[in-house]
């Protein structure tokens, strides 16, 4: 088994606490996993098998209230394993976003962050 290496959290924004189901798929593999959090850039998918550092995905969720599918592409920047933390998982960048995606993921971090 190949060694992870750790990443330190380096995001720009505060994530806000959103459990989303999302679908997520790696060269031939397909998974379906819950979000821990969310903000503009990215999410952390908390899963005990995280991807390796820097390898790509492409993710689909539906965010709460909304009702198509959002499809993004991103990158796993950070790994998290059970012995670091109480989540295991993965941190995911997102690559540019369509302003629809980028618009409805705005309005929920805003409206997390707002309480409502």
């Amino acid at each position: 088994m190949s060694r992870q290496i750790i990443q330190p959290d380096r995001r720009r924004l505060a994530r806000e606490r959103a459990e989303i189901q999302v679908q997520y798929e790696s060269v031939d593999e397909l998974f379906s996993e819950f979000t821990r959090d969310i903000n503009e850039g990215g999410v952390f998918v908390a899963t005990p098998n995280p991807l390796g550092i820097d390898e790509a995905v492409e993710m689909s969720f539906q965010l709460p209230g909304g009702v198509d599918s959002i499809r993004v592409s991103g990158r796993v920047v950070r790994v998290q394993t059970q012995e670091e933390a109480s989540t295991a998982g993965m941190a995911i960048e997102f690559d540019a976003l369509d302003t629809n995606a980028r618009s409805a993921i705005d309005r929920l971090v805003r409206s997390l962050r707002s309480g409502h």
